[in-house]
Parts: structure tokens; C-alpha cells; sequence
């Protein structure tokens, strides 16, 4: 069983987020990075306990440049066969799909596995265009994914009220959430022999990015808090009323 692990490089939940050249670039000074949680977490651990199942191989892609190395390594340390850097920085969700696809388009991969979404962006987007660009099945935000064998995907997907279902033959691409699996911290002889496992660096795609950068903008300062005796009823109700404009 052939497995394709969609994986990038986020900054960390805590990071201190600003811009530079006019709010237009991310200003990466002293901002420290990790893989995309959900990458890592359910779509990459769920892939290596399929690969125990089953056999065969796991590979995790990544489109950006040579600072991403140390975050593919770790996912060699988890327990991926072997990685692929494309040496581009995509404008967009649509450019970082385009590349992965086109690569992916001649390797055979049964499965390709993304996480449901990336935390800093939060476009939910790149495991759908794979899917299309290679015109192959869609699973989106998969909760449960078993596979009996390995040409047959099974998966439940949670939709509003409820969980669906889903059956679908290989190969196909399947987007992970919370469920799928559980985070796997590298152990010693993960990291050392991640060291010597293959990082493969391919150039990029002749595709035309779609969109650019107008600005960045941050969300506006919240409002300072106001404290309401508890006995005050009348004055919270009318807070709210005028102010808040909720009631």
C-alpha cells in the first residue's frame, strides 16, 4: 500500500503574529514553527498504523522552501518512509494543491491523506482541489478511517446531527480531524534514524498562481470589560440593549 501524506510547516498557537513590507508578509522573526497539528496528529499517525496493517510505504509532501526541513524531518522521526520538499512557496491553497498533485499524478498512490485544515489559514481547501486535479474520490474531515483491505476505504465523516458513513475504493484522498488518530511523540530511535532516511527535493510546476497578498490585517483590540454589581440587573439589561446591542 502506497500512502501520500499532505504536511506543512505552521507557526506555533502561541507565536506572536505581526507583518511587515506594508502588511503584506508574515514576519517570521523569532516565530517558531511546528507541523500543522492536524497534519501530523491524525493524517500522518493514521498512515504509518495503516502501513503497519497493511504493508507497504509512507511518504509525506511538502511544498515550501529549505526552512521546512526540520519540520519534514520530524515526521520521518514519527515513522514516514520518506519525504518530498517541492522548492516552491505557493501563493495559495489552489498553487499548493496544483503542486502536489502534479507530482503525485505519476507515483500510484493509493491513499493521500491531508489534515482537515491548516492552523494558521484555516481554508480547509487543499485536500478537495488534490482530489479534483486528480479526479479521484474526496472523503472530507474523516473522524474514523478503516480499511479492510487495501482497496477499500471505509470512513465516518461528522456531519450536522450526526455521523455519515462513507465507503470508497482506493485510490482516493481524504481530508483527517479529531478522531482519526492519536499524537505520537518521536522516540530516540525515531529521530536518529530520521536523519537517514531520504528527503527528496523536486523543483516545482510551471503553475500560475491565482492569487496574491493584497494585505494583512489583524482583528480589531477588544473593548476593555465592564464589571455589573450582580444586584444590578436593570443596568446589565440596559448594557446590553445599548451597547451590545444583543437584546
Amino acid at each position: 500500500m502506497k500512502i501520500l501524506v499532505c504536511v506543512c510547516q505552521t507557526p506555533d498557537t502561541a507565536a506572536k503574529i505581526d507583518f511587515v513590507d506594508n502588511n503584506t508578509q508574515f514576519n517570521a522573526n523569532g516565530v517558531t514553527f511546528i507541523m500543522n497539528p492536524t497534519d501530523e496528529w491524525y493524517a500522518l499517525v493514521r498512515a504509518i498504523e495503516l502501513k503497519k496493517q497493511h504493508g507497504g510505504t509512507v511518504t509525506t509532501i511538502t511544498v515550501g522552501g529549505a526552512e521546512n526541513e526540520q519540520t519534514i524531518r520530524k515526521g520521518l522521526a514519527i515513522g514516514a518512509d520518506d519525504a518530498v520538499r517541492i522548492d516552491t512557496n505557493a501563493a495559495d491553497s489552489y498553487g499548493v494543491a496544483a503542486q502536489i498533485a502534479e507530482y503525485a499524478r505519476s507515483q500510484n498512490y493509493d491513499l493521500i491523506l491531508t489534515g482537515k485544515e491548516t492552523i494558521d489559514y484555516n481554508g480547509s481547501s487543499v485536500g478537495g482541489m488534490i482530489a479534483e486535479l486528480l479526479d479521484l474520490p474526496y472523503l472530507s474531515g474523516a473522524s474514523h478511517l478503516d480499511m479492510p483491505d487495501a482497496n477499500t476505504a471505509i470512513a465516518k465523516c461528522e456531519i450536522e446531527g450526526g455521523i455519515e458513513t462513507l465507503s470508497a475504493a482506493t485510490p482516493l484522498v481524504i481530508s483527517s480531524q479529531k478522531g482519526m488518530a492519536e499524537q505520537v511523540i518521536p522516540n530516540m530511535q525515531g529521530i536518529m534514524l530520521s536523519r537517514r532516511k531520504p528527503l527528496t527535493v523536486v523543483a516545482p510546476a510551471a503553475i500560475n498562481d491565482l492569487a496574491s497578498v493584497k494585505v494583512f490585517e489583524k482583528p480589531a483590540p477588544r473593548s476593555s470589560v465592564k464589571l455589573i454589581d450582580p444586584d444590578n440587573a436593570a443596568d446589565l439589561i440596559r448594557l446590553l440593549h445599548e451597547e451590545a446591542k444583543v437584546i
